[in-house]
């Protein structure tokens, strides 16, 4: 047990000893040659820190006010931007909007109420394009009418009131077509088919009927025919209608009998 004791005492003791000596360091005087560092920014750091800071508060404010600015002058909405409506069908565009591209779309179509208006200054055309990108159909209108690029297929077509209507292909052939027989009817006019060279009426199975109170054939060429001196003084005023054989009318001075035969040699310069 003495043992034990003094070995405690001894452990104070080393433990005391300790104790002052760290007391004695902390309460040592400090060199008068530290050097002290300064921690942070000073200078023209600083300020150039400052000024870019301002500089780019500046900016985003700047932003903001452009960002508001534009979003009043275009009308931004969540449905849309001005007349320009996002709705669950499509687009939406209400009053009179202006293309400066090309615009493709799958459908255009105007309210129930009101008509759908297409203006250019110059012409509007539409093209019809396949899955190839070839163009199959085109549709120009100008200021001399519409002009089409293919074949039309429609079931009406009309002029404006107290406006003609007219149908020209001014490099090629016009043709219309119809299964059961095409009708050309003028209720209150004439109706007229002019051409440059000839004018063929053809029937493959049925015939040509002309059903008038008079039918007129002007220009056509008379034969000469004289049976005797005094009748070819006389004023002729009546003629008869004679055919050639390739289907050429020509007129014939009318005498006692058919006079065809006798003036027939009109044929041969036909």
């Amino acid at each position: 047990m003495d043992r034990s004791t003094n070995l405690d005492i001894e452990e104070l003791k080393m433990t005391r000893e300790q104790y002052i000596l760290a007391t004695q360091q902390n309460n040592l005087p400090r060199a008068e040659n530290a050097q002290l560092y300064p921690v942070g920014i000073y200078g023209w750091r600083k300020r150039c820190l400052y000024f870019f800071v301002l500089l780019l508060l500046v900016t985003m404010i700047v932003n903001l006010a452009m960002t508001i600015w534009i979003l009043k002058v275009m009308n931004f909405t969540v449905d849309g931007m001005g007349n320009l409506r996002v709705t669950k069908k499509g687009i939406r565009l209400e009053g009179i909007s202006e293309f400066l591209l090309p615009l493709y779309v799958k459908e255009i179509h105007s309210r129930k109420d009101s008509p759908l208006v297409l203006q250019s200054d110059r012409n509007v055309t539409v093209n019809a394009r396949n899955h190839m990108g070839q163009l199959t159909g085109q549709l120009t209108v100008g200021t001399e009418g519409a002009v089409f690029g293919h074949s039309v297929e429609t079931p009406h077509i009309r002029a404006e009131p107290s406006q003609d209507l007219r149908l020209e292909s001014p490099t090629r052939s016009l043709i219309m077509e119809a299964p059961r027989g095409v009708q050309v009817r003028a209720a209150a006019g004439d109706f007229k088919a002019t051409c440059r060279k000839e004018l063929h009426l053809q029937s493959t199975e049925g015939e040509i009927f002309l059903n008038a109170d008079t039918i007129r054939l002007g220009n056509l060429p008379t034969g000469s025919f004289s049976s005797s001196p005094s009748s070819s003084n006389a004023r002729q005023t009546v003629y008869e209608l004679c055919v050639c054989p390739n289907g050429k009318l020509y007129l014939s001075p009318a005498g006692v009998g058919s006079t065809c035969q006798s003036s027939s040699n009109i044929c041969l310069w036909s």
